[in-house]
């Protein structure tokens, strides 16, 4: 059945759950996790350079990434499930067409992600990778939905 599945992982409740759900899910059937974060480097392209140290919101980015790839390994550590991490980097690029991309290149079988469930102008105003990944990818995709807590 599945032997590698892809989880976008965030600071969010429903990557987490998502996590948490692929882990089950990996242990029941001896499948390795690959923990995704993409760090979104495009979203700081809009100031002028002059007023802002590209570096340092650079590095402070990725650390923050290294830091949410550590609290999913630890997740999975705990689940006793194998697992792998990466760090994806994006100019701005859509974060669904790199994941499915990388998807591929891992070879993965499943991508698992969480979603927020928003809908109406929430939805418009956020948009939506999972939607993206869902219309887009040729790799089945499960869906865990779960709000983020107030």
């Amino acid at each position: 059945m599945y032997q590698r599945i892809m989880v976008p992982v965030d600071d969010s409740t429903a990557s987490l759950y998502a996590l948490k759900e692929a882990g089950k899910l990996a242990k029941q059937l001896g499948a390795v996790v690959l923990a995704v974060h993409v760090v979104d480097l495009g979203q700081f392209n809009w100031g002028a350079p002059g007023y802002t140290d590209a570096a340092a919101v650079r590095k402070a980015v990725e650390e923050a990434g290294v830091k949410v790839l550590e609290r999913a390994k630890q997740e999975l550590d705990g689940l006793g499930v194998e697992h792998d991490a990466l760090i994806m980097e994006s100019a701005g690029d859509k974060i669904a067409d790199l994941l499915i991309e990388q998807a591929g290149i891992e070879r993965c079988d499943l991508i698992a992600m969480g979603t927020h469930g928003f809908s109406g102008l929430m939805h418009l105003l956020m948009g939506s990778v999972a939607e993206g990944v869902v219309r887009k990818s040729d790799i089945p995709v499960l869906l865990v939905r779960r709000k983020d807590e107030d």
